[in-house]
């Protein structure tokens, strides 16, 4: 087995390691504060209606307990990702993270009911402003938005856009259409008046079979599945033209792997050349990845031969990558211990600070 590289930025520099990928739990009853009592008492008796086949897929063994790291359990109580002290002595002190991205996966953008869906949402991010940032200005929220409601998920944006506790909009890879249809342009054009990026989180609306070939029979082939769905809608936001109509919009795709990445522009741009009069870019597809879209790098990949995976960084771009640990999951990546190939002193800086600089919006 290789041994681990070394990639640790200089302890000197000011600025440290940007984290992508953080996840905030709530404690009991904690939107409660954040909703009117009309929502309070509707949630109570009804409770959320998600769309999706799973009664309460948080439940099953693979799931369990909570995804998280087994020694992320505050010592206070409660779960993994909802005590800011813990956070900080676990991840952000010994790691000398200076931004962490807040990445809430708690349904509240999912619910059928838009109303409730939109209430949810604006409680969501009150919640992550003023009982995570507050207390620890290094973690900075996401604008979550119930992206079926275009004209809720606007005034959310331009709710949060000047508030300094928030640095993207968060959408889910699994939404009821693919995201590069005209429904959603709204949320796009708010984004790019903005400046803000929109983190495309892997999971979200579960209101069909995950595999296109129909419901697979293993966990494991569920988890695997996951990243196609990160792939198709890259491929509808290109090919449908958003990034033509919104040129500055910075997308950056969390949680869904990267290595497919050259394949899909390779194959988008084959097909393209053939059938270019259906969609009739400005560009070629392959060019809208290396301009609009960042990777973040959990979980990472991890080839046999570990300089297999620098000739991905490559193609990507170095320019084009974030850091990203899920914290707290089973699966946390290490950001010294992640990375197994060498990198220079840049290409170090790029992916573990520099490159998120320059997509996230953090004042």
């Amino acid at each position: 087995m290789n041994a681990p590289v070394d990639i640790r930025v200089d302890s000197r520099s000011r600025l440290g390691i940007i984290d992508c990928d953080i996840h905030p739990y709530p404690k009991p009853g904690a939107f409660n504060p954040y909703l009117s009592e009309r929502w309070r008492k509707h949630i109570a008796e009804y409770g959320k209606f998600n769309c999706g086949p799973y009664a309460d897929r948080g439940t099953y063994p693979r799931f369990s307990p909570n995804t998280c790291r087994r020694d992320a359990w505050p010592p206070g109580g409660g779960l993994p990702g909802s005590d800011v002290d813990f956070i900080r002595s676990q991840l952000l002190d010994p790691y000398n993270i200076v931004y962490g991205v807040l990445e809430p996966l708690l349904g509240g953008n999912t619910s059928r009911n838009l109303d409730e869906a939109a209430a949810l949402c604006s409680a969501m991010n009150d919640w992550q402003a003023y009982d995570f940032v507050d207390p620890e200005p290094r973690l900075r929220a996401s604008v979550l938005v119930p992206q079926d409601d275009p004209e809720a998920a606007v005034k959310e944006i331009e709710k949060r856009a000047q508030d300094w506790r928030f640095c993207q909009i968060q959408l889910g890879s699994k939404t009821s259409e693919p995201l590069g249809r005209r429904r959603y342009w709204p949320i796009f054009a708010a984004a790019q008046a903005t400046g803000m990026s929109i983190g495309l989180h892997i999971g979200g609306t579960q209101s069909s079979a995950p595999s296109a070939g129909g419901w697979p029979q293993f966990y494991m082939e569920d988890h695997q599945v996951l990243s196609h769905s990160m792939q198709n809608q890259a491929a509808s936001l290109i090919l449908e033209g958003v990034f033509d109509h919104f040129p500055d919009l910075k997308i950056v795709l969390i949680e869904g792997g990267f290595a497919w990445a050259p394949q899909l522009a390779w194959r988008l741009d084959a097909h393209w050349m053939k059938m270019r009069d259906e969609a009739p870019l400005k560009r070629k597809p392959s060019e809208y990845m290396k301009t609009n879209l960042w990777f973040a790098t959990q979980p990472v990949e991890e080839p046999e031969h570990p300089e297999d995976l620098r000739q991905i960084f490559e193609w990507i771009g170095w320019d084009r990558m974030v850091y990203s640990s899920d914290y707290p999951h089973w699966d946390f990546d290490d950001p010294h211990l992640a990375f197994r190939f060498q990198m220079t002193e840049t290409e170090k800086r790029q992916l573990l600070r520099d490159n998120a600089l320059s997509v996230y919006t953090f004042r």
